[in-house]
């Protein structure tokens, strides 16, 4: 065990430790583990990954460049290549009690591997939140009684744009497709979607780095908690399904050109989750403005719906909310876990 911190604590130190708490609260005690003891070792370590890391600015825990989440991203990605033997007999689902010996070696051994790494953030495409897409649509389909046309920001690679090929069950009762492979069944409370045929016509998404379901699957399973194996086990079904087309590009410039394009007799449904968050604020100025351009235009036969599924710090969990044209109707559905572990489905009107 590494010596006190004297002085002033170094900011990765306490994003780690941030970090921890945000994993244990998560359901993962392996990540916050991994994480107290990387906060632990770090006063100790000479390597390149810790020169590369100090040389990040602003906020460097889970709500800024989540520095801690790629290394441990990086981390896993050893395990899941089977380049880290001594490493992955560490990691769930193993018990092994020299965790942080082993992580020091891998660290030391995959130096330069760690650095190349970390310079993407995040990926995790979490196919959990498809629940809350799912119900979302269903209470669309409700009040426009129209096909879908989707339009997703920060889509990674595509995962969550082929939620209506999952199924959602709610007790005995299915949302989305019945016979899928994949089926999400999180803590639900409070009312239940209209049930419903949701049918999709077209979809395609965006993103600054898109991820290739294909070449880049390990990457992807990379950033799921290692001891969470439901979530491995869905993304992996996850990734043998997903046909979606996800553009390379800004966001808001890309929703801009494809509001720009006419639609009718289906609802353009754009939406995100736990994306938005993290564009610049002109970004998100221009996406507010680009959609209250379009909603004006939008008619009954060519509805425009917006669902954003984001932290908002007004509760646990992130918030759900719908804004609808014509009419800019608003309401908030209520909230749902991060990972969409649990959802708590309120429909009401915001004022």
């Amino acid at each position: 065990m590494s010596a006190p911190i004297s002085g002033p604590i170094p900011a990765l130190v306490l994003a780690l430790r941030e970090q921890a708490q945000s994993c244990a609260a998560l359901g993962s005690p392996f990540m916050a583990r991994l994480m107290l003891g990387l906060a632990g070792l770090w006063p100790d370590l000479s390597l390149q990954i810790v020169a590369k890391m100090a040389l990040f600015s602003g906020d460097l825990g889970p709500r800024g460049q989540s520095l801690p989440l790629r290394l441990a991203g990086g981390l896993h990605a050893l395990v899941l290549e089977g380049r880290a033997p001594r490493l992955a007999a560490t990691y769930p689902p193993h018990e092994g009690s020299d965790l942080l010996s082993a992580v020091a070696g891998a660290m030391a051994e995959h130096d330069a591997f760690l650095c190349d790494w970390i310079d993407r953030p995040p990926q995790t495409n979490e196919t959990g939140r498809s629940a809350v897409l799912i119900a979302a649509a269903a209470e669309v389909v409700a009040r426009t009684s129209l096909p879908l046309h989707l339009s997703e920001m920060g889509a990674s690679a595509g995962l969550n744009l082929m939620f209506d090929r999952y199924a959602l069950r709610i007790g005995e009762a299915i949302w989305g497709d019945g016979n899928s492979p994949l089926t999400l069944c999180p803590l639900w409370s409070g009312a239940l979607p209209p049930l419903g045929k949701i049918e999709v016509q077209a979809r395609c998404g965006v993103d600054l780095t898109p991820l290739n379901p294909v070449s880049e699957g390990t990457r992807m399973l990379a950033y799921v908690w290692p001891d969470q194996i439901a979530r491995m086990d869905r993304m992996r079904t996850a990734l043998g399904m997903v046909t979606a087309k996800v553009d390379q590009g800004d966001a808001a410039s890309w929703l801009e050109a494809r509001l720009a394009q006419p639609w009718g007799g289906v609802c353009h449904l754009v939406f995100h989750t736990i994306a938005h968050q993290y564009f610049p604020a002109e970004s998100q100025a221009r996406i507010k403005a680009a959609m209250e351009a379009a909603g004006a235009r939008a008619t009954a036969s060519a509805p425009l719906a917006w669902v954003g599924m984001e932290a908002d710090m007004a509760a646990k969990g992130a918030g759900v909310t719908l804004r609808l044209w014509p009419g800019d109707l608003r309401l908030s559905f209520g909230r749902a876990g991060f990972h969409g572990q649990w959802v708590a489905w309120a429909p009401q009107i915001m004022g």
